[in-house]
Formats: C-alpha cells, structure tokens, sequence
C-alpha cells in the first residue's frame, strides 16, 4: 500500500499547478477518498488540504522571489483567481505577502515533498479481529470536543463528569449489545485529525436500532464490518499509541480500509498513567491492498 500511497503523491505534485481532482488521486492509491484522507491525515500528521496548501506556496515563494512573473500570474498558476486570495494563502504558509515578500527578498518557509516509507524501530504486536455487525443505535450524550493526541483530553473528561446520574442509570438499563457497557464513540466533522480539530464525541451505550432513545441523545449507525482491537497499558498514552499504530501500521499492512462512521472506544478511565484494558472499535471495508504483495 505504501507504494501506491506514493504513486498517489507523485501524480498529486504534477497537479499543483491546476486543478486537483482528489478522488483521482485516492483512485491511484487504491483506496477510497474518504480512507485516502484519513490515512494521509494520520501518516503526515496534518490534512491533506494543508499539505496541498504549503506545498503550493512553497512553488509560489519560489516564483514570487524570483520575479519574473506579476504577482497575479502567480496567483493563476496556482490556482487562485484573485490576488487577495492568493495573498492570504501566501501569508498563512510563510507569514509575510507576496509582494512584501518580493519587495524584501524575506525568508520563506518551504514545505518539502512528502514520501511514505516503512521504519522498523521494534517489534509492535497488534491484535485485532473483523466483526460483521449489524445496524444498531447509540444512546447517550453527545458534546462537540476538540482532539488531544498526546495526555488527557480535559474536554472530554468533563464531559464524563458532568453526566447526570438518572442518565448514567438509564444507559446501564438500555446495554446489552457488543460492545457491551457504557463507551465513547467518536464522529469526526472533516477529514482533519490535527490537535485541536473538533469531532463530535458521545458518551453512550450500543442498543438494537429503533430503542426509543428518551431523554438521550441517539446515534443510528449501519450496518458495516468493524476492525476491534485489544489493548492494556497506561491511560491515556496506550489508546493514544494504540490509535496511532492502527492508522500508521495496521492499515498499511492489511488489505482493509477506514469507512465513514464512528470510532468507538470501551475502556475504564483511571489514574492518568494506571494500566486499563480497552477496546477499540473502527469501521472498515476490504480495499485496497497489503504493503506486501
């Protein structure tokens, strides 16, 4: 997969001087757009849209410093129909406008071409199974949060805490449904992951779909094939790595790729550095292929 990742990269540079249709681009890595984003976005630590961006200023500051077209000849190879537009891009990559920048012959900041490849750094065991599920509903409550890659996530965590005791009570009622017990899930709103980016996360449990969802907020998920995967370690840093790995090892290694849903998570929060059990729940669909054929 990680070949077909870069063959994916290599068309999307010739593009950056034009139009570039995305889906193309995902069509040559294999896999669909909506996993070609998510598996970008975790694999470069930053969305692809983002990537795109930095990459074209990086061109554009070269042809910008070099002056041998107008500002707005710059602006239209690149894709931007006015000079405003391209100017706040321009700012928003190096810090400075283009034509500040050609007036002052300014340091630029250049975003490199990206590759993928495989680094052994130890030997990571991950253990996973494929379960085909039913559709099913969620019931809980629901609060727009904002990602935290690395320690406790304070949102959240308050989010946890300020669950009313009658609605913890009626979600114990309502579970009986793998995965059992009161969980998390996680709805993504973009194909963004960078720290800060905002998704939508519940606190909930998993009913037959059409439980009359009450005073509970309700999530109606299809039916679908998941990847769940066990883990024990320190809360949160093991989840963390956990999420990290799937994204970044597993899914390069394996002929499956991410399809919209939720993420669920079942795990006991503790002490912040205590070891817990979790499981991880991640809507797949066989695609694409493993890095080994």
């Amino acid at each position: 997969m990680l070949e077909r990742l870069n063959q994916a990269l290599d068309h999307l540079e010739t593009r950056l001087d034009r139009d570039i249709d995305i889906a193309e681009v995902a069509r040559i890595a294999a896999v669909s757009e909506y996993h070609f984003r998510r598996l970008f976005s975790a694999l470069a630590g930053m969305p692809l849209p983002v990537y795109v961006r930095r990459r074209r200023m990086t061109l554009a500051g070269a042809d910008v410093l070099a002056g041998e077209l107008t500002l707005l000849d710059v602006a239209v190879r690149y894709g931007y129909g006015s000079g405003e537009a391209f100017a706040r891009a321009f700012r928003s990559v190096h810090g400075i406008g283009p034509g500040e920048a050609r007036r002052t012959g300014a340091v630029l900041t250049a975003q490199p071409r990206m590759s993928f490849r495989v680094v052994v750094e130890g030997s990571t065991t991950i253990r996973y199974r494929i379960v085909e599920k039913e559709s099913f509903r969620v019931l809980g409550r629901k609060a727009r949060l904002p990602l935290v890659h690395e320690g406790a996530n304070a949102a959240a965590a308050a989010h946890l805490e300020g669950l009313e005791r009658r609605a913890v009570v009626r979600m114990k009622e309502l579970a009986g449904q793998e995965p059992d017990g009161i969980l998390s899930a996680v709805v993504y709103l973009t194909d963004s992951r960078e720290e800060g980016a905002e998704a939508d996360y519940w606190i909930g449990v998993v009913t037959a779909p059409g439980v009359a969802a009450g005073e509970l907020d309700a999530l109606d998920v299809p039916a679908g094939t998941w990847a769940v995967f066990d883990s024990r370690g320190p809360y949160p840093s093991a989840l963390q790595e956990l999420w990290r790995d799937v994204f970044t090892q597993w899914f390069p290694s394996n002929p499956y790729t991410s399809r919209t849903g939720p993420e669920l998570l079942r795990t006991r929060p503790v002490e912040i550095g205590a070891p817990t059990d979790s499981q991880l729940w991640i809507p797949v669909e066989r695609g694409g292929g493993n890095s080994g054929r």
